[in-house]
């Protein structure tokens, strides 16, 4: 008698056990800004048009995803060196401002890919940024493993690395793990045996790594940005890197993450002006008192809409400033040229988080009580950006600007400004 083992079910994406494949053809490798800026134009009304449904069901983006990172986008930072387009800031933030107008869950996947391309740049070898970089280019994607939910605040890392014979074991627990999921490999924050943070690049199917999609949110709802847990993950000495260089010194890599963050709110805001411009010209109704037949003759809603795009128009001003001093900081990097960047970025900050939050909100004042109704979920764009806006708080952006113009005090050393 012939006795066959029994077999497990393969998971579903997105259960646990479930990892994505590796990519079945290389990716598309965009080759200058020009390009990436196309590109990006191309994908936004792929990336909107399920965005509502995906949102309504937390229906997470495989596919999306999979062509988000077949298209080249992800690899836009690396540079020329290295077979990258070698962008600039100010077009990586367009780019992000672009597809967030379409799905800023969708975008924000891909957020953390671009921090640790930073890291790899500045602080790994040469072999590293051969092997990590080629990985990307070819259509491997980047996840992130790096916040944790039980410290006191977002500096206080329980994840600890140490060695094990030839190689390194990582073990603790992390949350706010955005891009994990979808991840070939995860980038993991620990502190090494001298307390010092490094950054170990895992493989996402390695033994004793598991991403949990418990991500509750009421926003951003399918960005995946749940639990990762780490039980004694296996690292190659190749994968780790010794990110203490960027993180416990000054550096750009803190304010070219907010950068991406700011882009992503320009494009909430965009995304709900579409979707209100839409709205009151084929829509809504006008007010009796207006004494007009159309909701966009109501001068009150004119004005209104003025309004919103001068505080866009104003808040993408500010974002490609600081995009223009992000670059020219990392042409010359010191502690002056790390604070104007830091500071740049930090008053677009502010306005791109007005804005979305505003944006989000006037939908429904000049739409009217029919565009509250759930078959049409415009609440997601509000939802989407008082959710994200909290990244970092708005309310210490005003006062780093204020405490740099007025006393001539250097931003904090850390990446959350």
């Amino acid at each position: 008698m012939t006795v066959r083992a029994a077999t497990q079910p393969i998971p579903l994406a997105g259960e646990p056990g479930w990892s994505p494949q590796k990519p079945s053809r290389p990716a598309h490798v965009i080759a200058d800004d020009a390009e990436a800026l196309s590109v990006a134009e191309r994908l936004k009304p792929i990336f909107a048009a399920g965005a509502r449904e995906r949102d309504r069901a937390r229906l997470l983006p495989f596919g999306e995803v999979d062509i988000f990172s077949q298209s080249g986008l992800w690899g836009i930072t690396i540079p020329k060196a290295y077979g990258g387009a070698g962008v600039s800031q100010v077009t990586l933030a367009k780019v992000f401002a672009t597809l967030a107008s379409g799905d800023p869950s969708l975008t924000q996947i891909s957020q953390n890919s671009f921090e640790i391309i930073d890291v790899i740049r500045l602080t790994g070898s040469e072999a590293q940024r051969r092997d990590l970089f080629g990985k990307v280019l070819a259509g491997y994607r980047l996840g992130n493993a790096f916040s944790e939910f039980k410290g006191k605040n977002v500096e206080v890392f329980e994840t600890r690395i140490i060695r094990d014979g030839d190689g390194f074991l990582v073990t603790g627990e992390k949350f706010y793990s955005t891009g994990a999921l979808f991840a070939h490999l995860v980038p993991i924050v620990a502190l090494d045996e001298d307390g010092h943070v490094v950054v170990a690049v895992a493989d996402r199917d390695a033994g004793g790594l598991t991403v949990i999609n418990d991500w509750s949110a009421f926003g951003q709802r399918t960005t995946a940005s749940g639990t990762v847990k780490l039980d004694r993950v296996r690292i190659d000495p190749s994968r780790l890197l010794p990110a203490h260089i960027v993180y416990e010194n000054q550096s750009a890599v803190g304010p070219q993450s907010q950068l991406i963050h700011a882009a992503i709110d320009a494009g909430i805001a965009r995304g709900a002006l579409e979707a209100t411009i839409e709205l009151v010209k084929n829509h809504a109704r006008p007010w009796i008192d207006s004494g007009q037949d159309r909701a966009s003759d109501d001068p009150f809603t004119i004005a209104n809409v003025g309004d919103i795009v001068i505080r866009l128009h104003a808040a993408e001003a500010l974002l490609e400033r600081a995009g223009r001093q992000l670059d020219a900081t990392i042409a010359e990097t010191n502690t002056q040229s790390i604070g104007l960047a830091k500071i740049a970025v930090a008053e677009a900050k502010v306005l791109t988080t007005d804005i979305a939050l505003l944006a989000g909100s006037k939908l429904f004042e000049l739409a009217g009580t029919r565009s509250t109704l759930g078959e049409h979920n415009f609440d997601r764009f509000w939802r989407d950006a008082r959710t994200h806006t909290l990244h970092d708080p708005v309310r210490w952006k005003y006062h780093a600007v204020g405490q740099y113009y007025l006393n001539g005090i250097e931003p904090p050393l850390h990446s959350w400004i």
